[in-house]
């Protein structure tokens, strides 16, 4: 298969996920976030777009860079979690270098950005499984084991930073967070304690390769949890890069708030987006803006919400993207070049005659 055949394959695999229905549909959902929030929170829309258009240029790229130096982070810590897991433990196994893990995060966050449900969790899952040569389920399992991290990581953090901004100020916002986080970190957690104490059980009673697959979904996500350490130190130094995403988007619009709220609203940010709406368009906006509003007005709460999702979302979409063509195109040449000679449908080597 050529570098040509393979790009226009990918161009219309990706011309069909972005324009398929569920693509467009969130599509509707933030225009209707636009409606809530001019009627919600009384937006003055030209002093916004002017707060916008006069941001600093350079900050806005730091905001940017510091995102995608997370995903770095979150790269080390997944392949620690697969290690833990014994992925690599067959020697038909690969491990993908700390890139190729980060670029998967990008991708399955890309995923997320354009279907429901978060199924880029899956997706990654999937491709990583690929790049690994191990099955689905385990590498599910690792994907579960950095949620329930990641879950104990920001319900610690914004409890802290709760406390810290609630010195002499009101915080009745910031406590709904607080509660959506210590709810979502017990499910977890005690989907983790069920399967640990009565996985086993649970995998005699499913069908032959149905309970195959759990038991190695199970086996992965409870021993990707070693090192944990290094896994959660990891896991704060990607968190606090992503508040420093949001610092300096404020700084963008020559503003300022203080330092526990910044954190208050970055990982808010990071509770909203597992509403499964493509890239959790329709919660994260508003509820971004409502907790800004401890610490700006009116008129600048939603430029910064704004300018910050053109980083969280809209850069998702064109560099997600981007890495999503990528790895599909890697994959399509990996295919092409392991075929056997005579496989014309993967070598692209067998042409139509015409009739007659």
């Amino acid at each position: 298969m050529d570098a040509s055949h393979a790009s226009g394959d990918i161009t219309t695999t990706l011309r069909r996920r972005v324009l398929s229905v569920p693509t467009l549909l969130s599509l509707g959902i933030a225009a209707a976030f636009i409606y809530f929030l001019a009627s919600r929170f009384d937006v003055d829309w030209v002093s916004t777009w002017d707060s916008v258009r006069s941001m600093d240029p350079w900050p806005y790229t730091l905001a940017l860079g510091l995102y995608y130096l997370s995903f770095i982070f979150r790269g080390m810590r997944w392949r620690i979690l697969a290690v833990n897991a014994g992925v690599y433990d067959e020697q038909s196994a690969r491990l993908p270098s700390i890139i190729r893990a980060s670029q998967l995060i990008v991708v399955g966050w890309f995923v997320n950005a354009i279907t429901w449900l978060r199924l880029g969790d899956a997706y990654r899952a999937y491709a990583f499984s690929k790049d690994s040569g191990r099955g689905f389920s385990w590498s599910l399992g690792t994907v579960l084991a950095e949620r329930v991290v990641d879950m104990v990581t920001v319900l610690i953090m914004i409890a802290v930073s709760i406390a810290l901004f609630s010195i002499g100020r009101s915080v009745e916002g910031a406590v709904y967070i607080l509660a959506a986080a210590l709810s979502m970190a017990a499910v977890m957690g005690g989907l983790l304690a069920l399967m640990r104490g009565y996985g086993a059980w649970v995998a005699r009673l499913l069908p032959g390769r149905l309970g195959d697959a759990f038991i190695r979904f199970r086996q992965s996500a409870l021993g990707s949890l070693k090192q944990l350490r290094v896994v959660f130190l990891l896991g704060l130094v990607a968190w606090l890069l992503e508040a420093g995403r949001l610092y300096f988007v404020v700084q963008a619009l020559d503003l300022s708030i203080p330092l526990p709220l910044v954190l208050i609203v970055s990982l808010g940010h990071a509770i909203l987006s597992t509403v499964p709406t493509p890239g959790g368009i329709g919660a994260v906006e508003p509820g971004m803006t409502t907790l800004l509003l401890l610490g700006l007005s009116k008129a600048d709460a939603p430029s910064v919400a704004l300018l910050d999702r053109s980083i969280t979302y809209l850069s998702v979409v064109v560099f997600g993207g981007l890495a999503f063509a990528a790895w599909n195109m890697r994959r399509r040449r990996g295919a092409a070049k392991n075929a056997p000679d005579g496989d014309a449908s993967l070598k692209g080597t067998e042409r139509r005659q015409p009739a007659g």
